[in-house]
């Protein structure tokens, strides 16, 4: 094989497991594994019924034996095609992708079979249960995963914020209801600590398993419990926030590149595909797509006219 060759081909399969959508044997890529990854995530979930596992163990054992071979060399593609990501830096292109979230996932999600293998004795059920990351392989074919990252990412200080009053209101409130609590029920409110852990359960789940013995300490479970539902607002309120600025700033983005496409009024093959592939990047709908491709146009017309 030439150098052009092996160059060619390495092109080729990265473009096909990136996710051409205008390459069709990219699209019939990303269906086969998107279709095996929901179908692993049903076998572990149905595998861990006992009848079923009894019955069909064989079965269960072979589909996973398929799906390791595939996800392998899935990823043993990834690593080589990724070496021509970046000219003459081979290796830069693959560690990107090895210590890239994705690259993880991807190695994480058939190491235990291969642990299995090494250490047939051993008890690797918690191993096993790593095969439930393939579920986020799916997150390199959806957006939905990167845009709540980065909607959390921008709005960290309002996390950071929270986060801070949380623990300003579990030291608070764990301390009082220790003082309150701790003489009437030595052995649920033996410490501050233990306090902290009744108070975590209160915020997580709204009650801390615990009945206050007193009248000032029912004030601080009713306190504790308003506390969790305030948190949970503003938490949510913050992420709904980022989310919803994230998914108008994607349509903003591809506003632009449509406005620059037709600026010229031709729309060459090239420029159908790259609008093609930021459609597929961004997960817009082609009514969206459409939408912003008449306005642009309308406007168009206005100034023309």
């Amino acid at each position: 094989m030439t150098v052009s060759t092996y160059q060619r081909l390495q092109s080729r399969i990265y473009h096909i497991l990136e996710g051409d959508v205008t390459d069709r044997a990219s699209r019939i890529c990303e269906y086969f594994i998107a279709g095996l990854v929901v179908l692993n995530v049903i076998s572990i979930i149905l595998e861990s019924v006992p009848s079923l596992h009894e019955a069909y163990h064989a079965e269960f054992h072979a589909f996973d034996v398929f799906s390791v071979i595939v996800f392998s060399i899935e990823y043993v593609l990834r690593v080589w095609s990724y070496g021509q990501k970046h000219a003459g830096q081979a290796w830069r292109g693959r560690k990107e992708y090895i210590f890239s979230t994705f690259g993880l996932v991807d190695f994480f999600s058939t190491v235990p079979f291969y642990l299995q293998l090494l250490f047939p004795g051993a008890d690797l059920r918690v191993l096993r249960m790593f095969r439930l990351m393939r579920i986020f392989k799916l997150s390199r074919y959806n957006s939905a995963m990167e845009d709540m990252v980065e909607a959390v990412k921008a709005e960290r200080d309002s996390f950071s914020s929270a986060i801070f009053l949380l623990f300003i209101s579990c030291l608070l409130f764990s301390s009082l209801i220790y003082i309150v609590e701790g003489h009437e029920q030595p052995d649920v409110f033996p410490s501050i600590p233990a306090a902290m852990h009744w108070f975590m359960l209160t915020i997580i789940s709204g009650w801390g398993n615990v009945d206050p013995a007193t009248y000032f300490g029912v004030v601080l479970v009713v306190i504790t419990q308003l506390l969790a539902i305030a948190l949970a607002a503003i938490l949510t309120g913050v992420v709904a926030t980022a989310y919803a600025a994230q998914v108008q700033g994607r349509e903003s983005m591809y506003e632009m590149e449509v406005r620059e496409v037709l600026a010229d009024g031709v729309v060459s093959d090239e420029e159908k595909r790259h609008l093609q592939h930021l459609q597929a990047k961004y997960g817009m709908s082609d009514e969206q797509v459409a939408a912003i491709a008449a306005q642009v146009e309308q406007e168009k017309a206005a100034k023309a006219a």
